[in-house]
């Protein structure tokens, strides 16, 4: 019982007391809101035109294109599978890849120069 009387309490002092209370409880959301929005800008906006850009880059590389992968190794591809890169390391050495592993570009098989 002693619980029910201390929510009671608690809520009744969350409710505003004046009729005007509405517009109290809008500007002290507005801290809130702003972080809210801040950490769009800052976090998630940035993080999805980097996962565009990473999805565009792997779905233009072709036979010939010398890539760096996830785990450091230089390679250049050879075959495009559906889900895989198959990419020549060495001489008479190939392994396959899934897409996904491949970090960056590091030239064009036109000779082009990507960072």
């Amino acid at each position: 019982m002693h619980s029910m009387t201390a929510i009671s309490a608690i809520l009744a002092q969350a409710t505003p007391a004046t009729p005007g209370g509405g517009a109290s409880a809008i500007v002290s959301l507005m801290p809130v809101i702003l972080i809210a929005l801040a950490m769009y800008f800052l976090m998630i906006a940035p993080q999805r035109k980097k996962q565009k850009a990473q999805e565009k880059m792997l779905a233009e590389l072709k036979s010939g294109d010398e890539v760096l992968t996830t785990g450091g190794i230089f390679g250049t591809i050879t075959n495009v599978k559906d889900s895989r890169f198959v990419v020549r390391i060495a001489e008479n050495v190939k392994v396959e890849i899934p897409k996904s592993f491949v970090h960056s570009v590091v030239a064009k098989s036109d000779g082009e120069e990507k960072k």
